[in-house]
């Protein structure tokens, strides 16, 4: 886990940076099963492959989000992919219901981490990137990291 301004990440989408335009980012809290917690605690594996976040009857739901199970639960755990509501203001919510309902919005969790022993999710309303939009972003970083380098090598001066 590492910490940052407060914050101890549990984990991060790293596709999603790739895969969407990031349009606005919200908190939001989760609600999850004490034996979740604790295998976030420990841990253990969360993976946000096809993750997504999806509002009905006016409550945000966040869907496909794997939690490793806990291997010591007493009780039977929870489905690892179950659906897990998000906790987030009304306005919040019409805000992204209206937003989502534009073409070619969508809700993606990009990261999980703990805020004051409270579990948080970073959810982002994004629209997905093009195929040329990915070419042309991978080609600026081409060029920036030859810059660098260059300017590093103390082959260009500024």
């Amino acid at each position: 886990m590492a910490k940052q301004g407060g914050k101890h990440i549990i984990a991060i989408n790293k596709e999603a940076k790739a895969e969407y335009e990031i349009i606005e980012t919200y908190e939001a809290g989760i609600v999850l099963e004490g034996s979740e917690v604790k295998s976030l605690r420990n841990k253990q594996t969360v993976s946000f492959k096809d993750s997504f976040v999806r509002i009905e009857g006016g409550e945000a739901w966040l869907y496909n989000l794997y939690i490793s199970p806990y291997r010591y639960a007493t009780i039977k755990p929870p489905d690892p992919t179950r659906k897990r509501k998000l906790l987030l203001h009304k306005r919040e919510i019409l805000r992204l219901m209206g937003k989502v309902q534009e073409r070619g919005y969508t809700i993606i969790p990009l990261s999980l981490y703990f805020k004051n022993n409270r579990v948080k999710v970073e959810i982002a309303l994004a629209r997905g990137k093009k195929l040329h939009d990915r070419r042309e972003e991978l080609r600026e970083r081409d060029l920036r990291r030859q810059l660098e380098r260059e300017i590093k090598g103390g082959k260009l001066k500024l």
